[in-house]
């Protein structure tokens, strides 16, 4: 009797080994899954961003940053951004909204978009955000409710995009603020300045991730902040305390 209860007992354990078997290849199964997600090969970008080598003038109605050819539109303002010496980023503002264009170094023949993706999302909510993942018309996205401190000193939340592409040895990465953040269907004049963008990386050696360095344009203008422009024909404004630092609180390194 007790021999029978103790075989029973035996083919227990051994069907439940079985079953701690078959979950843990289940969860290396997806595990590699999920790493084969992140590290896939850039996908093909028929309507932009474009690289370099895709255009034949770059500069043609794009204004030259060096790492960045961002293309003019009429009634925007062009802001830079500085990390030390160094430009790495540039803020289209165009009437109630805004884009950052900020490029990146990547391996020449795997994405980190979907990589940087969970990076920035796990980072807003342990910060109290709220983050949803949409497919938009850039391809995946994150929409998110970023905590701020308000003027008055309250908590509230500032509503940004992050896009992003990936290219050959390069990702471009776009946060989108203002009325083209809370309405997106309002932001199609960002969306195409996004996917006109050329971006310039070089033959360079660079660790991916590295920011790609940008420069003034020749013909900038210096505008301090808060200053208003007294010369409404120009095409963009540069300076380098001019943009705001709300859609960075989760900036990629």
């Amino acid at each position: 009797m007790f021999g029978r209860r103790k075989k029973k007992g035996a083919a227990e354990d051994a069907a439940g080994e079985a079953e701690q078997v078959v979950d843990s290849v289940d969860t290396e199964a997806d595990e590699e899954g999920e790493r084969e997600r992140v590290r896939l090969e850039p996908a093909p970008r028929p309507e932009g961003p474009w690289d370099s080598a895709e255009v034949r003038e770059p500069g043609e109605g794009r204004v030259d940053l060096g790492g960045l050819f961002v293309p003019g539109v009429d009634g925007m303002e062009l802001r830079v951004e500085v990390a030390g010496d160094a430009i790495v980023a540039a803020t289209v503002v165009l009437r109630d909204s805004a884009v950052q264009l900020q490029a990146f170094a990547a391996p020449k023949r795997e994405g980190i978009w979907g990589e940087v993706r969970e990076e920035i999302a796990t980072g807003i909510t342990q910060q109290g955000g709220v983050i949803d993942e949409v497919e938009g018309p850039l391809g995946w996205e994150l929409r998110a409710q970023v905590p701020v401190q308000l003027p008055d000193g309250t908590g509230g939340f500032q509503v940004v995009r992050f896009i992003g592409v990936d290219g050959p040895r390069w990702f471009l990465r776009g946060v989108i603020s203002g009325r083209g953040a809370v309405e997106p269907g309002t932001a199609g004049l960002l969306e195409q300045i996004f996917r006109d963008t050329v971006v310039v990386r070089g033959e360079g050696p660079m660790a991916p991730r590295d920011p790609i360095v940008l420069k003034l344009p020749n013909d900038a203008q210096m505008v301090p902040e808060g200053v208003q422009q007294e010369e409404q024909g120009s095409r963009f404004a540069g300076g380098m305390g001019q943009l705001q630092r709300g859609p960075e609180i989760t900036e990629v390194r």
